[in-house]
């Protein structure tokens, strides 16, 4: 099954006004619900909290020289009406949501990020859109994301998602900026991200905080990490399943690299703290893109935690493998040779049936 991230910004959960527009998040609702049935998983990131926050207070334009608590004040206010309204609209098709308020210090420290992770993807699991946003209403600047372009793309990059779909309230990349010069043409497809592409982006001019200049950081993160990322207008009729369905829609973004290739580069960028060595039978399960089992593990070596990158050895000492551990060397040690269904009889508690998921292992 696919999973893609769609973004929201202000200006087209607004509709260029400064009132959130009841009848965009329905369009944008209904063809998320469109593309759930196509077998495609979607995760929504969702600005427009502060706009909320204004309109429910009876605020009628930003101020933009606000002082920090008084943007993280609106943020208070309006994300729980936001939800409330993406929920109404979602709840018109029978469709629950979840609310996932994130920080930069939850994707950046490896046991928060595999959290974050596995909550996105049980919420996922069950059929359930996640509505993601940042938590601005405690965040300092040390632990901002700072804008939702750049949120998605991290969003992306933790759930391992093929797609990543921004929209705005512009097409996409253009030569020059359009609402200045007429001569302005669209930029269909980008292979590269270089300084020319990069000097293309312009500033903000929504009410939202993110530009084009945010939105060509995202797709750096995005295509380095082996996706694909689409600029397109937000107002486009079924822009979202014209997108997902590989129709020609605004700016697309190729993948720098391919997805195994990024993680690997990813995984074998760390040093190890420590190693699992593995028997012979747990080492061919490897080789044939399984799991590691606890069952098929003889030693622990070493001090680390959850999250952490360990190397796996075979019998004779050499390095096999390389991946995330879902325990630490304590909690490793205590279930080294057991049966995943003896996990919690032994610690209490499972965060996962192996030592290292298939998905963040490398073999060497």
């Amino acid at each position: 099954m696919r999973t893609v991230v769609v973004k929201v910004g202000t200006s087209t959960l607004t509709a260029g006004g400064t009132r959130l527009n009841r009848r965009r998040m329905l369009e944008i609702a209904q063809q998320i619900v469109h593309v759930r049935e196509q077998d495609v998983r979607v995760a929504l990131v969702s600005s427009g909290a502060m706009a909320a926050g204004r309109e429910r207070l009876g605020i009628e334009r930003p101020n933009p020289r606000a002082p920090l608590p008084h943007k993280q004040m609106l943020a208070a206010v309006g994300q729980s009406y936001l939800m409330a309204l993406w929920e109404q609209v979602f709840g018109m098709f029978e469709v629950h949501v979840a609310q996932v308020l994130l920080t930069r210090a939850d994707l950046s420290d490896r046991r928060r990020y595999l959290n974050a992770r596995e909550t996105l993807r049980t919420i996922l699991d069950h059929h359930i859109v996640p509505i993601i946003n940042e938590n601005d209403a405690v965040t300092t600047e040390e632990i901002r994301v700072g804008d939702n372009d750049n949120l998605s793309a991290l969003v992306t990059n933790v759930l391992g998602a093929e797609l990543l779909l921004i929209l705005s309230d512009i097409e996409g990349l253009y030569t020059a900026d359009p609402r200045r010069d007429k001569n302005a043409t669209l930029i269909q497809e980008v292979a590269v991200i270089d300084d020319r592409i990069r000097a293309l982006a312009g500033g903000s001019g929504s009410l939202g905080v993110g530009g084009m200049a945010t939105k060509i950081q995202a797709a750096e993160l995005v295509t380095r990490a082996g996706a694909t990322m689409i600029i397109a207008h937000g107002a486009r009729p079924n822009v979202i399943v014209d997108a997902i369905a590989g129709v020609a829609v605004g700016t697309r973004f190729l993948p720098a690299v391919s997805p195994l290739e990024s993680r690997k580069r990813w995984i074998l960028a760390e040093r190890p703290n420590g190693a699992f060595v593995a028997d012979d039978g747990a080492v061919r399960a490897l080789r044939n893109g399984k799991s590691l089992l606890p069952v098929g593990v003889r030693e622990v070596i070493g001090q680390f935690e959850r999250g952490e990158f360990v190397a796996v050895r075979d019998l004779q000492g050499r390095e096999v493998a390389r991946g995330i551990t879902r325990y630490s060397a304590h909690d490793a040690a205590r279930i080294l040779g057991k049966r995943s269904d003896q996990i919690v009889k032994t610690l209490g508690y499972s965060y996962a049936p192996m030592l290292i998921h298939a998905d963040d292992l490398v073999l060497l």
